[in-house]
């Protein structure tokens, strides 16, 4: 009886210790807020967000939003373009697969689908194109981390392509 016991309580142990040192666990609620380093259109600093939820054991899945603005003006000369991301977007994490038994790192890597809506207009030529430029769907595929500084808090960089820019960085939240 006593050996079951202590048998029970060591089995408590690691599964509890194993459990805490994960950075990623199901039913997770993430939030991230980041700027682009760059934009794949001239100019403009790109904002974006994520929202993602914990489905499985290292997977979540959520939705995203990227906007990017641009205004010149100089020389009799203007012009505005604008892009909108909007879509879904799934995320494996990758720290048990590489036996990483921290609580304070979390890698991941994704795709991401949606629609992207674009505004362009310029004085030179005149043209107004409106909301239909390029719009469409589109598809991107990103890998990420994050160190967590607390339980609930973290720095994040994203590189691939998961809206108007291909690097980010930013803050991630534990909801």
């Amino acid at each position: 009886m006593k050996k079951t016991i202590l048998l029970m309580l060591v089995t408590l142990t690691v599964v509890t210790v194993s459990k805490a040192q994960n950075a990623f666990n199901r039913n997770d609620k993430l939030l991230n807020i980041g700027l682009g380093l760059n934009s794949y259109y001239d100019g403009g600093t790109p904002v974006g967000a994520s929202f993602e939820v914990g489905v499985a054991q290292d997977l979540s899945a959520g939705a995203s939003f990227d906007y990017l603005s641009r205004n010149y003006v100089g020389g009799g000369y203007s012009s505005r373009f604008s892009a909108l991301y909007l879509g879904g977007r799934l995320s494996y994490h990758f720290n048990r697969l590489l036996q990483l038994n921290t609580n304070n790192v979390d890698f991941y890597g994704g795709a991401a689908l949606g629609y992207r809506s674009f505004s362009w207009s310029d004085t030179y030529t005149g043209q107004d194109l409106g909301h239909n430029y390029n719009s469409g769907l589109y598809l991107g595929l990103y890998a990420g981390g994050k160190y967590y500084f607390s339980r609930k808090m973290s720095a994040f960089i994203e590189l691939g392509s998961g809206g108007s820019t291909n690097a980010r960085i930013g803050l991630g939240f534990k909801l």
